[in-house]
């Protein structure tokens, strides 16, 4: 089989491909051929040594998504469940004492509890796209927040797979979406995009480079009363201070990344607006296990009844790794990365 190990923290040379023996899988174990490894920005902080926490020390292969086929069961396992189509469990790519045992590779074993029966509506290449990206959203929104019919919800960084995603479950949820993006072309191609489901696009930076006002924007959009939640992944600096300053009353800030720029943060009007900052992170809802059944069910139906519908925007061979993040990294993409081994 083909794994890719990120042999010392640093750029993209340090993204190595090997070749190996395909492992066999044991005892209540599912080998999957993987036709689908999500790319997401995890990838690219654990390569750069960022985020520690899930990688481990190197040596160790990227990757926290996946789906495929199986291709062979372990002893207690229905011979049966072989030519499935299958996406890994959000909680699959783990941490072991080796390093992270991520999904950068051709071939995958797992327990067969980890393992989620596709539906026929996802292709090949949607099957390891979705939890990163529709898990956090339906998580943090649907689980947590629980966004409610006609209530104002603004999404920063609107183009990236998280964003539309986001546009797609609070139109299912019957709620206001206002996509956020720095650039007008990006805009532009949004509005164009049938995934793209906001009912408002607001562009936060000028031509040249600079802060527009994007508060007076919000403002006009909801009518003077503010954005009830906020799902960002930016947030700090002015960024974080124009949010706050654009809450309605009782409104909340979801903070899932910190992609902006450190700067300083007047949090004294969520004083008066009786708002809060809250932080999400996915493995809240991987401790749940009947909120995690309840998204996976929720998720695979929205595929399969069309209100959901992945934006691939560019797939990778394996071998073209070093392409795949020196994309990512570059940011003109709309949409998710995907490896296809």
């Amino acid at each position: 089989m083909k794994r890719v190990v990120v042999d010392a923290f640093g750029g993209v040379d340090q993204l190595r491909v090997v070749e190996e023996p395909t492992p066999e899988p044991g005892a209540g174990e599912v080998r999957v051929v993987l036709t689908s490894i999500g790319m997401n920005h995890a990838d690219l902080m654990a390569r750069r040594g960022e985020y520690r926490l899930m990688s481990g020390e190197p040596p160790f292969t990227p990757g926290l998504e996946g789906g495929g086929v199986i291709d062979a069961v372990g002893e207690g396992v229905n011979a049966g469940r072989v030519g499935e189509r299958v996406v890994l469990g959000a909680s699959a790519p783990r941490s072991k004492t080796d390093g992270l045992y991520g999904t950068y590779r051709s071939h995958y074993v797992v327990a067969e509890s980890e393992v989620v029966t596709a539906s026929d509506a996802l292709d090949d290449i949607e099957l390891g796209t979705l939890w990163l990206t529709y898990l956090t959203v339906w998580g943090c929104l649907v689980w947590k927040q629980n966004i409610q019919p006609g209530q104002l919800v603004a999404v920063p960084a609107a183009s990236s797979g998280v964003g539309l995603a986001a546009s797609q479950i609070i139109r299912a949820q019957g709620a206001v979406s206002i996509g956020m993006t720095t650039r007008q072309a990006k805009a532009d191609r949004l509005a164009e995009m049938p995934e793209a489901m906001f009912d408002h696009i607001v562009v936060t930076k000028t031509p040249d480079g600079q802060d527009a006002d994007w508060r007076k924007q919000l403002k006009e959009i909801t009518d003077g009363k503010g954005v009830n939640v906020f799902f960002d992944p930016v947030a700090s600096g002015h960024f974080l201070d124009t949010e706050i300053r654009s809450l309605a009353k009782g409104g909340v800030i979801w903070v899932y990344g910190l992609l902006g720029d450190v700067g300083p943060v007047d949090v004294s009007p969520l004083i008066v607006k009786q708002a809060a900052i809250r932080g999400w992170l996915l493995y809240e809802v991987m401790g749940d296990a009947a909120a995690l059944q309840r998204g996976y069910t929720e998720i695979l139906d929205g595929f399969a009844s069309g209100a959901f519908k992945q934006c691939i925007a560019q797939t990778f061979s394996l071998d073209d790794v070093r392409a795949a993040h020196e994309a990512m990294e570059r940011g003109d993409h709309i949409g998710k990365f995907v490896l296809a081994p």
